[in-house]
């Protein structure tokens, strides 16, 4: 998606969440059954779509991984996902410790109860969300063993059909979905609460991002046995190229530039890891999502998701992310389906998860990138040794 498009979405995003708020308040209960009628039927759009995306994504993507099915690809897809792991669950520990800090307030007096629907649609899946995760991984790894061309093909048309569904259905859609969510809360009464603590999550979570860089660069560092500065310091372009147009595959140009500057990573190295990482490492967007899916939860529902509900959410997620589309909040639409199946969101938690995830979406972007030369840093400290081993 081009820079226009995504600071398009951004601007309609934001004003869904200021027209939802001025139509909350001031509208009387006829016109709000009216809006959770509408919120309802595209929450149930947005549901049916979650199992497709999940299949028309992972499965393309390991069958894509066979071309370089090599020791390096094994190696650089587990660095992707312990970093998506270990920044989950770097997170989560983070969220337990400051959540209950911040007197959120979960209920407040004097709130208006929502009228009943017009009506209800519904629109179930055609498969859940475990059944399409489970389709794809044995999908994918079986047309790799079988060199099945024409399924491969055919996974490929899928994905491309799956990617115009999302661009020109549920992306048009979702400000309007948010719009709707947030008249709702307005008309409750309940947002000037619950608005501040948004504010203020973002920016803990970006404080967490740069320390979590800082780990990664540092183990990064001890690895190769190199100054991990020696590369971080030509990441700024990479950086602020990624801020500004939320994609990875758009900051990669630049982000291959900055690496190459180093004299840190070996060439092959670099022209190979960081153009994966940006697919399959996303270790900024997963410490975002798992700390603000924590804060929704303890907003809406009044407490922190159990530990074991939160383990197994990120266990799975590092899995999602890998697999996820390259759209606007990619990891968390991939993983709307894990976000209502494992914490029991509705469709409220998950358009205030889709809304305050898109506003901070460029910054998650940007740690993704920096983070890729991290991974190519401890790549190059494993398969450099080996060449230079296997010359002597």
């Amino acid at each position: 998606m081009s820079k226009e498009k995504k600071d398009n979405l951004i601007i309609k995003l934001i004003f869904g969440v200021i027209a939802g708020l001025v139509i909350g308040l001031y509208s009387n209960e006829s016109v709000i059954g009216i809006i959770q009628t509408v919120k309802f039927v595209l929450g149930q759009v947005i549901s049916f779509t979650v199992p497709l995306i999940i299949l028309g994504f992972i499965a393309p993507a390991i069958t894509k991984m066979k071309s370089n099915a090599s020791k390096m690809l094994g190696v650089m897809l587990m660095l992707a996902y312990l970093s998506s792991l270990g920044a989950a669950i770097f997170s989560m520990i983070s969220g337990y410790a400051i959540i209950p800090m911040l007197n959120i307030v979960t209920s407040v007096d004097g709130l208006r109860e929502l009228p009943e629907m017009i009506f209800k649609l519904n629109i179930p899946p055609v498969l859940s969300v475990m059944s399409a995760l489970v389709l794809s991984l044995f999908l994918g790894l079986a047309i790799v063993w079988t060199n099945s061309k024409k399924l491969e093909a055919a996974l490929d048309e899928f994905n491309n059909v799956i990617l115009a569904i999302v661009y020109r259905i549920i992306i048009p859609i979702l400000p309007v979905f948010i719009a709707t969510t947030f008249a709702s809360l307005a008309y409750e009464g309940s947002i000037t609460k619950q608005l501040p603590i948004f504010l203020k999550v973002v920016l803990i979570v970006l404080v967490g991002h740069f320390i979590w860089l800082a780990i990664l660069y540092s183990i990064g560092g001890a690895v190769s046995k190199q100054n991990p500065i020696s590369l971080l310091k030509f990441y700024g372009p990479a950086y602020l190229t990624a801020v500004g147009t939320m994609s990875s595959a758009a900051t990669l140009p630049v982000a291959l530039s900055c690496a190459k500057k180093s004299k840190v990573l070996d060439d092959d190295i670099a022209n190979f890891a960081i153009p994966l990482g940006a697919t399959v490492h996303l270790c900024g967007s997963v410490l975002t999502e798992v700390f603000f899916v924590m804060t929704v939860s303890q907003v809406l529902y009044g407490t922190l998701p159990a530990m074991g509900t939160m383990v197994l959410f990120i266990v799975l997620l590092g899995i999602f992310a890998i697999g996820a589309p390259g759209v606007p909040g990619g990891t968390v639409m991939a993983s709307l389906g894990i976000i209502s199946s494992v914490l029991g969101f509705d469709d409220t938690g998950i358009a205030l998860m889709l809304t305050i995830f898109a506003l901070q979406d460029s910054f998650g972007t940007a740690c993704n990138v920096v983070g890729d030369g991290a991974l190519a840093l401890i790549l190059n400290g494993i398969f450099k040794n080996k060449k230079k081993e296997s010359v002597v």
